[in-house]
């Protein structure tokens, strides 16, 4: 028996020196694997720029030289890379192709920030969520003798909110170094041969004595990109109109397709200097590849369009409304709340969710039979759900633009050090949000509901606002749609 037993230590023991090699050996086997790639990587990325550094020196008559161990470096010479694009139109706002990628990569706008240690231009842009390739920007400063570049590696940061789609919107940051110089443009290139493909203004709002906060407009409102042929010309006109009671003096849309009498109607605004309407032309398949027509890219864009313009920003859609409720305005309502917080760590102001489901029947006891009057959400739907949303689900907020640095949907991903949000009591004010039910069907109707009517108090205002720019554009003007 002892016998017996001693064979089977041995076995046990052979056993396990062998399962030692294999596992030795496969670490092996894989960690040669890895290196193997990594080179294979290396070596495609520094053929391909050897190959980009010997056809530009070709295509300028120049010799090779010694200088692509430098160049693979990092380092260049900017006398030899491509001059200014002249044949591109600088652009404040247009979405704009980075030639030389294998994939989709976008750039939308581009903005001077110093509010950290380190100044840069930052890029809206929108491009694969994971493993999108190095990009360079090619910052350009105006002398009196044309322009001079400097060309930059950037960072890529990925916006937060994505879903795991193929493509995000994102920020492309350029590093300024110790210059104090702003340049003028910026081109965003894939190789740093390439000649540019794109042309975006560095927009400086910080500086710039020409914008509207020298108009007395604080508030601007931000909404998602406008799609599918958007022509809901009473809808528009309550938001906007309800909207410039309760305190908004600026209006940013983005036409991604909106419909003619839309169109038509939103010219007068423009005229007028109260909207801001930009095209919103993102060759990217919504919510197949990227999330709700590029959403994040446009707030983002929105955020740093209002920055140093407008002491404040609503983030919100078209259907909803934050509606304080022992305040006519929301300017009164931040004024008063200013007294109570700290105004100096506050960000931003959330507000609360609350439904009013459409399934739910009209309210007739305010102007039942005037036609506009029956027409307006806000005015005939008060049936509201009476559990509200928590904060961060659904809720909306009004933001402090120079304090943040990425906001979100329904709430802001990262403040600048030292600020945060603050959470409105709901006796205070809400988010009313009208639409169907959240999950299709018609089951919220079962749900409990309390009759708000605080609307109300806005009610003549409201009508007879909308009724005059009805009857003035869209039964006259626009009428020919």
């Amino acid at each position: 028996m002892e016998v017996l037993d001693e064979r089977k230590k041995t076995s046990l023991s052979r056993n396990k020196r062998r399962s030692k090699v294999r596992l030795f050996l496969v670490i092996i086997f894989v960690a040669v694997l890895v290196l193997a790639v990594f080179t294979k990587i290396f070596l495609i990325d520094k053929r391909n720029l050897q190959n980009d550094y010997k056809s530009f020196r070709k295509r300028i008559g120049a010799p090779l030289d010694e200088t692509l161990p430098i160049l693979l470096a990092g380092h260049h010479n900017e006398q030899e890379l491509p001059p200014y694009p002249v044949n591109l139109t600088p652009s404040e706002g247009s979405w704009q192709t980075v030639n030389g990628t294998s994939y989709k990569f976008f750039v939308y706008s581009a903005y001077y920030d110093d509010r950290k240690k380190e100044r840069l231009v930052r890029i809206i842009a929108a491009t694969k969520t994971k493993g999108a390739m190095g990009v360079w920007c090619r910052l350009w400063f105006k002398t009196q003798e044309g322009f001079i570049s400097k060309t930059v590696a950037s960072k890529l940061k990925v916006i937060r909110e994505n879903w795991n789609l193929k493509y995000s919107a994102c920020f492309l940051l350029c590093p300024l170094g110790g210059d104090h110089e702003i340049p003028s443009d910026v081109s965003v290139v894939s190789r740093i041969w390439n000649s540019p493909s794109n042309l975006l203004v560095v927009m400086n709002n910080r500086y710039d004595t020409h914008r509207e906060a020298k108009s007395g407009v604080t508030m601007n409102v931000c909404v998602k990109p406008l799609h599918f042929e958007y022509n809901k010309v009473i809808a528009i006109l309550e938001f906007i109109e309800l909207h410039r009671i309760l305190g908004a003096g600026h209006f940013t849309f983005y036409n991604h397709t909106i419909g003619p009498q839309v169109a038509c109607l939103l010219q007068h605004y423009l005229t007028e200097g109260v909207v801001t309407l930009l095209p919103w032309d993102l060759n990217i398949p919504s919510r197949k590849e990227i999330r709700t027509e590029g959403i994040f890219a446009a707030l983002n864009d929105c955020l740093y369009r209002s920055m140093y313009r407008f002491s404040y920003v609503i983030m919100i859609d078209l259907d909803e409304f934050i509606v304080p409720t022992r305040h006519d305005t929301i300017p009164q309502f931040l004024e008063c709340f200013g007294k109570k917080i700290n105004l100096e760590s506050t960000g931003s102001y959330s507000f609360q969710n609350g439904f009013f489901f459409l399934q739910w029947k009209d309210d007739t006891s305010l102007h039942n039979e005037d036609i506009i009057a029956s027409s307006l959400l806000t005015l005939k739907k008060t049936r509201r759900k009476i559990k509200l949303n928590p904060h961060k689900q659904r809720s909306k907020y009004i933001c402090r633009p120079e304090l943040v640095v990425e906001t979100g949907n329904h709430f802001i991903w990262e403040f600048l050090p030292g600020h945060n949000t603050f959470n409105v009591p709901s006796d205070a004010a809400i988010l009313h949000h009208y639409r169907v039910c959240e999950f299709g069907g018609d089951d919220c109707v079962e749900t409990g509901f309390v009759v708000d009517r605080t609307t109300f108090k806005y009610a003549d205002r409201l009508i007879k606002s909308v009724r005059g720019l009805y009857d003035r554009y869209v039964n006259s003007e626009c009428s020919y749609f």
